[in-house]
């Protein structure tokens, strides 16, 4: 029923600690699952190497390919539903892709459902996370069929689609230019445009442990965030000329045109844990 994807790069102490506690405890839905080891040199093939599951298929790819890898390693399953995985995602309850999967089959209008992301300040996922929704109002809480959920963008960290949707929309992008980028936003895009939304599962939480404070990050990867930031930028500029059209912010949300602009993110200016004090302190990043 299920596929599992994982993508990683010299990042075995947190490559261990997902296969051990996340992975393991997959129910039998899934039948299979794909790692694609990225040209690591850290003991990563070695500990993949030494690996003993039925389901698991390790590809060691003698290229980084980062997230260009990630259409090709789907063109390696079958299972009618996809899981994306990141490899610093270290915990998760037993049986977390069954409830991802009865949730994902309980709710029509979601093409893309992804596991809340813990609380966890050391985590830079889940500080930006917290910040949109505390901050920015980015998410939509709704509940569908007794099943709460976080309306917004997921990202990849673990995340289920269909393989009818994702073969639908043309499925998950190489980049021409970039090997780290952000595939989830053109699939996001593409999904909205057939009436489908992305959503958290907010019931369901798995632990995060990304930043720089849990490995060091590549130098492709540090460019690629600097080419984002001055990208998203320049775009937010022109989004904003647009928004100050009057009938143009009310199309922009039937048609879904483009995303609104954010707010400037500054992880040094805004702390989650000085939201520890307030009425209502955040449980969840998302």
């Amino acid at each position: 029923m299920i596929a599992v994807v994982l993508l990683t790069h010299n990042r075995v102490h947190l490559l261990r600690q997902c296969v051990e506690n996340v992975l393991a405890r997959t129910s039998e839905l899934t039948r299979e699952i794909v790692v694609w080891n990225n040209a690591s040199s850290d003991g990563t093939r070695a500990y993949l190497d030494s690996l003993d599951d039925a389901r698991l298929r390790v590809v060691h790819s003698p290229e980084n390919l980062a997230m260009n890898a990630l259409p090709r390693a789907i063109r390696l399953t079958g299972a009618p539903y996809l899981v994306e995985l990141d490899d610093d995602v270290v915990d998760a309850p037993d049986r977390w892709d069954a409830t991802l999967l009865d949730a994902f089959e309980r709710m029509p209008d979601v093409g893309w459902l992804g596991g809340s992301i813990a609380y966890d300040p050391s985590d830079a996922a889940s500080r930006y996370l917290h910040y949109l929704r505390e901050q920015v109002g980015a998410y939509a809480e709704d509940e569908i069929d007794g099943l709460r959920i976080l309306r917004g963008p997921v990202g990849g960290a673990c995340t289920m689609t269909s393989r009818e949707l994702h073969d639908r929309v043309g499925g998950f992008r190489e980049h021409r230019r970039h090997m780290y980028w952000r595939p989830d936003i053109p699939y996001r895009r593409a999904i909205a445009k057939l009436g489908y939304d992305s959503a958290f599962l907010v019931d369901l939480e798995v632990r995060h442990r990304g930043g720089a404070g849990h490995s060091e990050p590549p130098r492709p990867k540090l460019e690629y965030h600097t080419h984002e930031l001055i990208s998203r930028a320049r775009k937010d500029r022109v989004k904003r000329v647009l928004l100050a059209i009057p009938p143009m912010a009310a199309l922009n949300r039937r048609y879904r045109w483009f995303d609104a602009p954010l707010p400037a993110y500054d992880p040094e200016e805004y702390d989650p844990e000085s939201q520890a004090g307030s009425a209502n302190p955040p449980s969840r990043a998302t």
